[in-house]
C-alpha cells in the first residue's frame, strides 16, 4: 500500500494513515513504524516524518514506514512552533498520526506484528514500550543523537548513532542519496500525480531545516553545532532554487535561514497561556532503572518568569507535585532555557519523593554537581526545602550550559542503576 510514485508529504501521511486503518487482510504485514521519543520535540517529529518517507522509497516496489508520533493528539496544540514549521511542508497538525491513532483493541496491531525504525531515541519508552512494542527483536533500525544505551542490535541497518547537535541532521545525511536520486528520476521521467520539483524541494527542505536551525541555535552554539549539522544546513539550502526560496515566514521576499529561525524561536518561547501542568508536560521525558522513575520537564523559560508570569512558588510546587504523582515519579526535574538580558542560561530543580530517591539525589549532587554541572543555588534557595519526610529538593543554576537533559538524565539514570547495586 506504499506510493508507488513520489508524493507531497501530505499524500504520503494519508496514505500511512490508510494502511494502518484498513483490515488486516488489506494492510502490510508487519508495519514497519517509524518513530521519535516521548518528549516529541521538533526534532522528534520533524525527522519521523522524512525518514520515513524516504525509507519507504528505499526499496522497489517501496515498503511503506509509517511516521507515528509520541504524543497524544491533543498535545500537538501545545507545539505552535510544529504548526508554523508544517505550513511551508503542506501539512497540519490532524495529518500526523499520533499515539491516538494507533490501534488498541485490534489483535492484529501487536508487538509480535510491528517492526520499529527509532529516530531521535535509541530505546523505545512511555506508553508504547508499556504495550511492549520496539522490544529490540523488533527493531530494524536506529538514527539517534543521544547516548547509546545498547539496546539497538549491533546488526540492524540503518544503526546511526552519532553526536549531533539535532537528530535531523543524521537523518538528512542519510538520506541524501534516496533523495537525490528520486529528484533525478522526476526530472527524467516526470509524473503527473508527483508535485512539482520547485514545490516538492522546497517542502523538504523547509521541513528538514527547522528541528536543525533550532537545535544548533542557527548554527551558532559552539557546544551543540557539529559538521553533520552544517553539512545537513549546506546541502538542504543548496536544494532550494531562488524560486523555491519563497517562504511564508519571510514576506514572499525569499528564505532567509536567521528569520525562518527566529521564526520558530519565538514560536517555540510563548507559553504564557498554558498552565503549569501543560509546561511540564510540553517537553518530557521519563525513565525508569533500578526500581525507580525519573522523569524530566525542560522548559523554554526560567524560574523567575515561571514564579512570577504563570503563578507563584506555591502554585508551582503544587503543580509538580500533582505532576510526579500523575507520572508515578520517585523523582521529578525541572530543566529550564533561558536568554535573560541576552545571557544563554540553564537552571536545574530535582525533587526526590522518598528516602531511597533522595539518597540517588544527593549521590548524583555529589559525584556531578561542582564540576560536571557546576550547581549553585537559585533565588536564595527559597524553592529548596528538607521537611524531613523523606523529600527533598532543590534547585539550581547550572554554571555548566553545555549540559542539557541529554546529559543530566544519564547522570541521574547512572544514580539510579548505581543505588540499586547497593
Amino acid at each position: 500500500m506504499a506510493p508507488a510514485a513520489r508524493v507531497s508529504l501530505n499524500k504520503f501521511l494519508v496514505t500511512a494513515r490508510k494502511a494502518l486503518l484498513a483490515p488486516p487482510a488489506q494492510r502490510p504485514n508487519p508495519l514497519v513504524f517509524v518513530v521519535g521519543n516521548e518528549s516529541a520535540d521538533l526534532d522528534s517529529l520533524c525527522s519521523s516524518i522524512l525518514l520515513a518517507y524516504f525509507c519507504t522509497y528505499r526499496t522497489t516496489p517501496p515498503t511503506l514506514h509509517i511516521p507515528l508520533f509520541n504524543l497524544p493528539q491533543a498535545d500537538l496544540a501545545l507545539r505552535p512552533e510544529l504548526t508554523a514549521v508544517l505550513e511551508p511542508a503542506g501539512l497540519h497538525t490532524q495529518d500526523l498520526i499520533t499515539l491516538d491513532g494507533l490501534p488498541k483493541d485490534d489483535d492484529n496491531v501487536t508487538p509480535e506484528n510491528t517492526q520499529w525504525l527509532l529516530v531521535d531515541h535509541n530505546s523505545l519508552t512511555g506508553p508504547l514500550a508499556a504495550r511492549g512494542f520496539g522490544g529490540p527483536e523488533r527493531i530494524i533500525g536506529c538514527i539517534d543523537h543521544h547516548d547509546d544505551e545498547g539496546v539497538v542490535p549491533l546488526t540492524v541497518k540503518p544503526r546511526m548513532i552519532e553526536k549531533s547537535g539535532s537528530c535531523m541532521s543524521l537523518v538528512v545525511e542519510y538520506c541524501k542519496p534516496v533523495w537525490e536520486e528520486l529528484s533525478r528520476l522526476e526530472r527524467e521521467e516526470g509524473n503527473a500525480d508527483s508535485p512539482g520539483e520547485e514545490e516538492w524541494e522546497s517542502q523538504m527542505a523547509h521541513l528538514a531545516l527547522a528541528p536543525i536551525l533550532n537545535d544548533t541555535t542557527n548554527l551558532t552554539s559552539k557546544d551543540k553545532t557539529t559538521g553533520w549539522d552544517r553539512g545537513a544546513v549546506e546541502f538542504l539550502e543548496g536544494r532550494l532554487t531562488q524560486f523555491q526560496k519563497t517562504s511564508a515566514t519571510s514576506g514572499g521576499q525569499g528564505y532567509d535561514r536567521t528569520a525562518y529561525f527566529n521564526h520558530i524561536t519565538s514560536l517555540k518561547e510563548e507559553i504564557a497561556g498554558l498552565s503549569y501542568r501543560d509546561i511540564l508536560r510540553k517537553d518530557y521525558k521519563r525513565w525508569k532503572d533500578g526500581g525507580l522513575a525519573v522523569g524530566i520537564s525542560t522548559v523554554v523559560r526560567g524560574f523567575e518568569y515561571l514564579l512570577t508570569e504563570i503563578g507563584d512558588p506555591k502554585k508551582f510546587t503544587e503543580a509538580l507535585r500533582a505532576w510526579a504523582k500523575e507520572q508515578e515519579l520517585d523523582i521529578a526535574a525541572v530543566m529550564t532555557v533561558s536568554n535573560p538580558d541576552g545571557k544563554f542560561t540553564r537552571e536545574l530543580l530535582v525533587w526526590a519523593f522518598n528516602e531511597r530517591a533522595v539518597k540517588v539525589v544527593k549521590r548524583f549532587v555529589d559525584k556531578n554537581g561542582e564540576e560536571e554541572l557546576q550547581l549553585q543555588t537559585w533565588g536564595g534557595g527559597k524553592l529548596d526545602s528538607d521537611d524531613g519526610n523523606g523529600e527533598w529538593v532543590r534547585c539550581w543554576t547550572q554554571g555548566r550550559v553545555d549540559k542539557s537533559r541529554k546529559q543530566v538524565a544519564p547522570m541521574l539514570r547512572d544514580a539510579m542503576k548505581e543505588a540499586a547495586r547497593l
